[in-house]
């Protein structure tokens, strides 16, 4: 039985012989290899201890670095789509661009065809009026512009001009009620005149005869009667020949071949006998010498 008040070592004691065997462990291990598989044992016992304290730290690390990469990556993905939509916008002006490129490009080879002095006219605005088909383009009588003058596009005959102010136009187009045109049949020269009817891409040929030489699919060109219109140019395509056995004249219609609601640049056209100086109306200089010379770039 112990005794109740009995004592051990005291803690100095204590304290000292810890420090001796500490300080023999150390000399014994750095002169040999004897305490390495006491180290290994430790270090197996040991081990899911160290992992327990360093879990808080672990986890505190890992939830806040998953934090900020996750406010970095909502940075990072509105920066993008910021980006992306902006550039999105580009290429849509870009695919515009192109077109109306293409579109100029038309225009230009067109205008070399024609062998007269040409302009190129930008859409301005449409006329609303109910059965009036008149554009305004942005040329005008300081560009030598004035009426009756010739307006097509990279396809055929747009219309004319019927009123020229300062810095812009008023074109009727070939679809108005108003407007009449005299054409041909381009296979075989039979003349006519096409009147607009008032609704899109439609004209009407009134005065031909039941047994006309006309069929669906022929060309119709300017006939350069009338001198408002050069010959040659293309005027529309017939899509339907309805004789008419009690009248004297059959039922013909016709559709244009410039695209006169999607053009946007027209070319105005002067004939070889009136060359002008653009800028500067109402000169005359002296008629240039070859064809090349006549084309005038916008």
């Amino acid at each position: 039985m112990k005794l109740l008040f009995a004592k051990g070592p005291s803690l100095n004691t204590r304290l000292l012989v810890a420090l001796l065997v500490s300080i023999s462990m150390l000399v014994i291990d750095y002169r040999s290899e004897r305490l390495d598989r006491v180290r290994s044992v430790l270090s197996v016992i040991t081990y899911p201890l160290q992992a327990l304290a360093s879990l808080p730290v672990d986890f505190y690390q890992t939830v806040s670095g998953t934090i900020i990469s996750f406010v970095e990556l909502q940075k990072e993905n509105k920066r993008l789509k910021e980006v992306q939509f902006i550039n999105d916008t580009k290429l849509l002006k870009f695919a515009a661009l192109e077109k109306e490129n293409t579109r100029l490009r038309m225009l230009l080879e067109n205008s070399f065809q024609l062998g007269e002095q040409v302009l190129v006219a930008e859409l301005v605005s449409v006329k609303l009026a109910p059965y009036e088909h008149t554009v305004v383009v942005n040329k005008g009588s300081r560009f030598g512009v004035h009426p009756e003058q010739p307006v097509l596009d990279a396809n055929g005959i747009v219309g004319q001009v019927v009123r020229a102010l300062p810095y812009s136009s008023e074109v009727m187009l070939i679809t108005d009620p108003d407007h009449a045109i005299p054409v041909q049949v381009n296979r075989n020269g039979l003349r006519t005149i096409a009147f607009g009817t008032g609704q899109p891409n439609r004209l009407h040929l009134p005065f031909l005869a039941n047994n006309a030489d006309i069929v669906p699919g022929d060309l119709l060109v300017t006939s350069g009667l009338g001198g408002v219109f050069p010959a040659g140019y293309p005027v529309a395509v017939v899509d339907k020949f309805e004789a008419r056995p009690d009248k004297s004249f059959a039922n013909i219609y016709a559709t244009p071949k410039a695209e006169l609601d999607k053009s946007h640049e027209f070319l105005i056209v002067w004939s070889h006998s009136t060359p002008v100086v653009l800028g500067e109306p109402g000169k005359a200089p002296v008629m240039p010498e070859s064809k090349e010379a006549e084309n005038v770039a916008p």
